[in-house]
């Protein structure tokens, strides 16, 4: 989620007059973009750092798509979170086969935890000040991760066979930062009441193998303007490192569509997906993870926060299977011409959606009684907002969206995220 510089140049080149569209500049070979990291995201606070972003447009034949990209990012976060990033997108470095490879490590001092199964879950309380005064719904996690995935055509136009390989280290405790030491939360009573397994409650190792299909039919790859992307993926998870017997099979759909509504110009683009377990069994500190080959934002983690519910909490929905809804209309209201790059304005209003359809661990929260159980049955969590959106070659999309959730029970404030792509 990274933030930059550049909408102060967009609102210059606005204040002065200067954007007149041109034709469009075709890029070729090698395009650079070292940027500071700057902004803000209500979830994590105000961010600063460095990154910088590496294209590679060939020989301009099949620009706006690029034959490969690079990005590196350094950047913490004043709430006490952290990234150090490297990820490469290389869909042309082979004929007929596309590679994806990421390798982060975030470490975080306080990471949102409100329990297991939406609102099944206790009761949360949404007043703003003991939220952010109490340390009870928080725990101190660090995660290091690596996906590869492999893409290549599969028989029909647009259809694609990939297999790839995760593995994720993560570390668990609870809070121990100054102010909050000793502190009941959550998580400790979670632990006591054996909800969260002696086992599983520092974390531990998990690796995936990963098979699957794509459909996608897009005219881009980051802003496209009509098509589909469908992705069905079976991920075979294990922890044989730490041998605790946390194995399980998980399938994973989603369907994306992108409508034009006029020409590239108006956009009707919706996502809808759905995970879930078929057998085995997960540590709780995976079932956030979104299981899929390719991903656009840093983040892979939901239900709630900036990449599946952008106003509902983050982690605020956390269960074995979930389904998700998001919808956008992208309306890009003007083109321009600067520092020899061609340059988009968009706004987008939203609407995301998401339930848990397979609840973890029910019976022990039942078993531990009505402060871990509220009884109450799992319904959508819903949020609305609107964004605004940056677009560099129709490749780099940096943007501002806020967002708020329509129950107090998942968060009773405007949210706002600053940072790269759009979320599908």
């Amino acid at each position: 989620m990274k933030k930059h510089l550049l909408f102060a140049f967009a609102l210059l080149l606005l204040a002065s007059g200067s954007y007149a569209q041109k034709k469009e500049i075709v890029k070729k070979g090698w395009n650079f973009g070292p940027l500071p990291v700057l902004g803000y995201d209500s979830d994590l606070g105000f961010q600063y750092g460095a990154c910088v972003d590496i294209f590679n447009f060939g020989d301009g034949t099949r620009y706006p798509r690029y034959f490969y990209k690079f990005n590196v990012e350094v950047s913490r976060y004043t709430k006490g979170s952290g990234v150090f990033r490297f990820y490469s997108d290389m869909p042309y470095l082979v004929e007929d086969t596309k590679f994806f490879v990421d390798l982060t490590y975030n470490y975080s001092k306080k990471f949102e935890f409100f329990g297991f199964n939406g609102y099944e879950a206790s009761t949360f309380d949404p007043n703003a000040d003991f939220f952010e005064k109490s340390g009870y719904h928080f725990i101190k996690r660090n995660t290091l991760r690596f996906v590869g995935s492999m893409q290549r055509k599969f028989f029909l136009p647009n259809l694609n066979w990939v297999v790839g390989l995760a593995y994720y280290n993560v570390a668990t405790d609870s809070l121990n930062l100054e102010g909050y030491e000793g502190q009941q939360t959550l998580y400790t009573n979670y632990v006591k009441n054996g909800i969260i397994k002696d086992n599983e409650k520092n974390g531990g190792n998990i690796a995936q193998l990963r098979l699957g299909l794509i459909y996608d039919s897009r005219d881009h790859n980051s802003d496209p303007s009509k098509g589909i992307y469908a992705e069905y993926t079976l991920t075979g998870s294990s922890d044989f490192i730490d041998g605790n017997g946390y194995n399980a099979l998980i399938q994973t759909f989603i369907w994306r569509h992108y409508i034009p509504i006029y020409k590239d110009k108006l956009t009707f683009a919706y996502r809808l997906g759905v995970q879930h377990k078929i057998a085995g069994n997960m540590p709780w500190y995976m079932i956030n993870n979104l299981n899929t080959p390719f991903f656009q934002k840093m983040y892979t983690e939901g239900l709630g926060g900036v990449v599946t519910m952008r106003g509902v909490n983050r982690n605020g929905v956390l269960g074995d299977g979930f389904v998700l809804g998001n919808a956008e209309l992208r309306w890009h209201f003007l083109d321009f011409q600067f520092i020899n790059q061609n340059w988009q304005l968009a706004f987008s209003p939203f609407f995301d959606a998401g339930m848990i359809i397979q609840p973890f661990r029910e019976e022990e929260l039942k078993a531990a009684g009505e402060d871990y159980y509220s009884g109450k049955k799992e319904s959508l969590h819903m949020s609305a907002g609107a964004g605004i959106k940056i677009i560099m070659n129709r490749n780099m999309i940096l943007g501002v969206d806020m967002g708020r959730a329509l129950n107090a029970l998942d968060g009773n404030k405007f949210k706002v995220f600053v940072g790269f792509n759009y979320i599908f």
